[in-house]
């Protein structure tokens, strides 16, 4: 049900994923899953674009603790800054898993991409996540010459769990009074409950299984807590006054319904938002432009869209 909707591409993908019956993510244990994450995140990616910089750094958590960070630009000049998060579920996930993405972002907007590493559960549960997206957004937005970015309003983005916690650092700038240029927003988690009907119609053989889901969140967060915003963006109070978003969504993806509310409720608030709703492909798309030229057109949208003004061609 609902392969119909797959490009013939994206079809073509899932069965071989299938034929190579790797072991499902969610029967190994959490390090046996980030190892093999590793492993493959990047096959289909699009090779490492080189850059004139990159460079590793160190921003820290609120308790003090180091939390490693790589900066990507594609020269020495200071830049805008993007604080970017990357997906896996709040479990797996790495700089290197995301390294790709992070080198393509940054060749094709313009803007200094900054990678966050952040701790991961179930070693480090809800809400320590957040808090740590949260404090190198202000660590950058603070002293953005130190790490030789431009004096320029900064974006966070992030791709599925990164998304989520790019979408709940927007809110926490609004209400601090930080500016943002923009909350780049690929394929997110907002809700809580797992229980769309796009969970129901594409939990099983779409790549980001039901069960996969169910394991991601049992590490991450007390069933008690998931109905806090912090977790499930779509249950916040009020969005007025958010960054404008960009936001990357794909047909087949689990977590596609809640995407579109999420932007629903933006519109409604007022604020800007840029949709690309990518047909026929899956979650992690954005992830596999060796095979799907999707993924290239949908990073050239998030790319125009975190361009500054300045950058911006005119008509």
């Amino acid at each position: 049900m609902g392969t119909h909707l797959l490009t013939p591409r994206m079809a073509g993908l899932l069965d071989r994923i299938r034929r190579a019956r790797r072991m499902p993510l969610h029967l190994m244990t959490p390090q046996e899953a980030r190892a093999a994450y590793e492993t493959a995140a990047e096959v289909l990616d699009l090779p490492r674009a080189p850059l004139a910089r990159v460079e590793d750094l160190l921003l820290r958590a609120a308790d003090g603790t180091p939390l490693a960070a790589r900066l990507y630009a594609v020269d020495h000049a200071p830049r805008p800054g993007l604080l970017y998060l990357h997906g896996g579920g709040f479990v797996i996930g790495s700089l290197q898993t995301h390294d790709s993405l992070c080198r393509q972002l940054a060749l094709r907007s313009g803007r200094a991409v900054v990678a966050l590493d952040y701790r991961l559960a179930p070693e480090h549960r809800f809400p320590t996540a957040v808090d740590d997206a949260w404090s190198a957004l202000r660590a950058l937005a603070a002293d953005p010459a130190r790490f030789g970015l431009a004096p320029a309003p900064l974006a966070v983005g992030g791709d599925s769990a990164g998304g989520t916690l790019a979408a709940v650092a927007a809110i926490r700038a609004r209400d601090a009074g930080l500016p943002l240029a923009l909350q780049l927003l690929i394929t997110p988690g907002t809700g809580a409950g797992a229980d769309t009907p796009s969970h129901r119609l594409f939990g099983h053989g779409f790549l980001l299984d039901a069960e996969m889901v169910a394991w991601m969140f049992d590490h991450y967060i007390d069933a008690h807590e998931r109905h806090d915003w912090r977790f499930a963006p779509l249950l916040a109070d009020d969005l007025e006054g958010v960054a404008p978003a960009c936001v990357v969504l794909a047909e087949c993806d689990p977590l596609v319904d809640e995407g579109l509310a999420y932007a629903d409720r933006l519109r409604a608030a007022g604020v800007p938002v840029a949709l690309d709703l990518v047909r026929g492909v899956t979650h992690d798309f954005i992830k596999m432009g060796r095979a799907l030229p999707e993924a290239a057109a949908a990073l050239d949208f998030a790319a125009a869209a975190l361009k500054t003004p300045e950058e911006t061609p005119t008509p």
